[in-house]
């Protein structure tokens, strides 16, 4: 599965950089996003979503309501099954936007769908 990870990081104490490296380990092809970051564990990131060459089944937010609104169109572009919102990243607009879109809404832990087999 194609998961692009909003809000990636290079620090390993995030909980975006664990769900990252957990989403690996678990056969996922991983596309982090952030802005300013280039690499990620030999892992290119993408500066926005819409740079990602391949069409995302999920994408995981871990950017608060003011970061993700810009990023609204170019997600519900890129996106065909379902997003997730991580604690603190939830965003109504995006989420009513893609309920709108049958693109399936959760607002949920990554590590812990990955963990428990949810995911």
């Amino acid at each position: 599965m194609n998961v692009a990870v909003i809000g990636a990081s290079n620090k390993p104490q995030r909980y975006s950089y664990q769900a990252m490296m957990l989403l690996k380990e678990k056969g996922h092809k991983v596309f982090p996003v952030h802005p300013n970051i280039r690499e990620i564990e030999g892992v290119v990131v993408y500066k926005t979503i819409q740079d990602i060459p391949d069409m995302v089944d999920t994408v995981t937010m871990y950017v608060g309501e003011g970061t993700s609104n810009d990023m609204i169109d170019d997600i519900l572009k890129k996106t065909s099954r379902r997003i997730i919102f991580n604690p603190g990243a939830e965003n109504a607009i995006l989420r009513d936007r893609a309920k709108d879109r049958g693109i399936e809404v959760l607002d949920a832990c990554t590590l812990v769908l990955l963990r428990t087999g949810h995911f």
